[in-house]
Formats: C-alpha cells, structure tokens, sequence
C-alpha cells in the first residue's frame, strides 16, 4: 500500500470531493501492519530526542516572590493547588501587553 497526502484548505468551505475523501476515510478499517510501519532505531532515536528537547522546555523553574499579605489570603483563598493557578495568572499576565502596561 502506498502513502498518499492530501491537503485541505482549512480556510475555504470544503469541496465535494474533500467531503467525500474524508467519509471514505472515517469508513476505512485502520491496517496497523500497512498504515503504521514499524519504526527503525534511528526514527525512535529522533522522536526520543524531541522528546526530551520539549520536556526541557516545559520544566518549571523556581521563583521566589514577595507578595503583601492581602495577596496570598486572596491567592490562599482559590484553595488546594493555588500556586499553578498563580503561575497560570502570572502567565496569561504577561501573554497580555494591555496587563503590561497596567502593572508598570
């Protein structure tokens, strides 16, 4: 069986012969022999060094950060697991120019 790719423009309605490719497909049986081939030593070498190039960069890093009392009773107050939700507002913060520049 060979490989074959399409590509769909995500941007336009799609065509009739788009919509039925994708039908045909949803109907197909998957042939894990034939649609996922085994992998040689090298592809498992390439995958397992993205892999470890995307944990490096997910790694959280510790912050020590004062904050005035009224802040953490408020932080403490959104319960069990606060500090991710900190760091997610820290994040969402600084992902927001308009925060930025209501903070400095």
């Amino acid at each position: 069986m060979s490989i074959v790719q399409k590509k769909i423009d995500l941007e336009s309605k799609l065509k009739t012969e788009e919509l039925e490719m994708l039908k045909e497909l949803n109907r197909r049986e998957i042939d894990y022999d034939n649609d996922l081939p085994e992998m040689s030593k090298d592809d498992l070498k390439a995958f397992r060094g993205l892999a470890d190039q995307r944990k490096a960069e997910r790694r959280k890093q510790n912050l020590t950060l004062r904050l005035s009392p009224l802040t953490m009773k408020k932080a403490r107050s959104l319960g069990k697991g606060y500090t991710s939700i900190l760091a997610r507002i820290i994040e969402n913060a600084l992902n927001d120019p308009e925060a930025i520049k209501k903070a400095l």
